[in-house]
């Protein structure tokens, strides 16, 4: 059998390396869209792949297996995205959004207005896409700096506190969905294990922003589109024009009620009968459970607008569009990971390190970090880093419960969040920040967090590292 000559120098490392050179290079240097970047990358892989198992003949299989990949990737997440991206969208529409934090800035009192905000952020940000927290809470969070005449840099940053570590530990934001998917873990566990797992780092970023804000401090600016003026007119609006607290808050709670009941039934020690828990575990399914969440979140919208049902169809359109984007990259990100795993990384790696314990923590962590620094996006560095870890170890291989393994990953995900992060320009330029400033602020923050959150996985999966569920 004559063999291709890729086929004598293409190991599955070398595979591996020229991807993720190809995949950031696209991004980052040639400014191409993720997806298609990430979509290439997954082909590359699998022409290598097949050369280096048969020959030129045999590429058509690799092209074959990264668009299978494509489409089994997005059957399993795409329609959560699209509802998530429904709910978040009219939150925002409908002074829902608004109404939480204002309840939790009275509840907590001004003087903790900057924990309000980062709670606002935290509880937003898994059902709304990361972008569209920063874009929406952010201007109230300037518009609490302007009425109050403090504070302005603490509340920006502890906004994207709250956020940014939801966006990457708990599902359905679309990072965590993705890996959670590849890690086969149990949704309802991973809501509640990534909101817990994020308390520290979120205190830890707080606490970041308490000490930017005393040591550079930043007044008021207005920003392109909204004026100072704009802003004060935002804080002064009447409370009569929003929902209610409940009602603001319930196309979040339902859903992840719903998912978190239907969960425990996964408890051995928990007993239901049959017809009931077959009951909650219906609507506790992810697409049922968010089904429900973007009923009720269109239904607030359409009465706060005045909507006519019959024209609810062009409320959807917008959200959509959006989710369109986000599942397309997610997908096309587990179609590299699958592709990935099939050229044979985890034998190769397991034979190297020749019986050695690898750390598959940090392993998780750096790799989620590097390729957050190098190309700037958070969901292509966690399906990435997720595509490679899991290829090695599969998903029982970790020496750790998967959880971990999803929580460093995502911790990962915030290392070094500069000018290459689209995230990075929504913030300073929604939240009234320079370049440096944002840089000398937000992407240190983040950094501290990101390494906050590797600290505390590391721990807990010393202390604890096979969980009870």
């Amino acid at each position: 059998m004559v063999l291709c000559p890729l086929a004598l120098v293409i190991s599955p490392l070398g595979i591996l390396a020229l991807s993720v050179i190809f995949i950031v290079a696209a991004i980052a240097l040639f400014r191409l869209h993720a997806f298609f970047a990430l979509m290439m990358g997954a082909i590359l892989v699998g022409l290598l792949t097949a050369a280096g198992h048969g020959g030129l003949h045999r590429f058509t299989d690799g092209i074959a297996g990264a668009t299978t990949e494509f489409g089994n990737t997005a059957g399993k997440i795409g329609l959560p995205i699209a509802l998530a991206a429904v709910i978040g969208i009219s939150l925002m529409e409908s002074g829902s959004a608004d109404k939480i934090v204002r309840r939790l800035i009275a509840l907590l009192g001004e003087s903790r207005a900057a924990l309000a905000l980062a709670l606002s952020g935290f509880l937003l940000a898994a059902p709304v896409f990361i972008d569209t927290v920063f874009m929406l809470l952010l201007p109230i969070a300037r518009a609490l700096g302007v009425r109050t005449g403090r504070n302005y840099l603490l509340y920006v940053l502890a906004v994207c506190a709250g956020g940014v570590i939801t966006s990457g530990l708990v599902p359905p934001a679309p990072g965590p969905l993705a890996v959670a998917e590849m890690l086969k873990l149990n949704l309802g566990l991973t809501i509640a294990s990534g909101a817990v797992l994020g308390i520290l780092p979120v205190l830890g970023g707080l606490a970041c922003a308490r000490y930017f804000n005393a040591t550079m401090p930043i007044q008021p600016k207005a920003t392109p589109g909204v004026s100072l003026e704009s802003l004060s007119a935002l804080a002064a609006r009447p409370e009569s024009e929003l929902p209610g607290f409940w009602l603001a808050v319930a196309p979040v709670l339902v859903p992840f009620a719903l998912i978190a009941g239907a969960s425990l039934l996964s408890i051995p020690s928990i007993h239901l009968a049959p017809r009931l828990a077959m009951t909650v575990s219906f609507l506790g399914d992810k697409n049922i459970a968010l089904i429900l969440g973007a009923t009720i979140a269109v239904s607030i919208h359409a009465r706060q607008k005045q909507i006519a049902w019959r024209n609810v169809g062009k409320v959807l359109a917008a959200p959509l569009e959006t989710a369109a984007l986000i599942i397309l990259i997610v997908s096309a990100g587990g179609a590299y990971g699958e592709m990935i795993k099939r050229a044979g990384l985890g034998t190769q790696v397991r034979d190297l390190a020749g019986g050695h314990v690898i750390n598959f923590v940090i392993l998780a962590w750096f790799l989620s970090a590097l390729m957050r620094a190098a190309q700037g996006s958070a969901t292509v560095a966690m399906i990435t880093a997720a595509g490679i870890v899991t290829s090695v170890a599969g998903v029982t291989g970790f020496g750790v419960h998967p959880l971990y393994i999803l929580a460093a990953i995502g911790f990962g995900s915030k290392f070094m969040s500069w000018m290459n992060d689209a995230g990075f320009w929504v913030i300073s330029r929604i939240g009234g920040l320079t370049q440096s400033e944002a840089l000398r602020s937000w992407t240190v923050m983040s950094s501290i967090m990101g390494l906050l959150g590797l600290a505390e996985v590391l721990i807990l999966s010393t202390i604890w590292p096979h969980l009870w569920f």
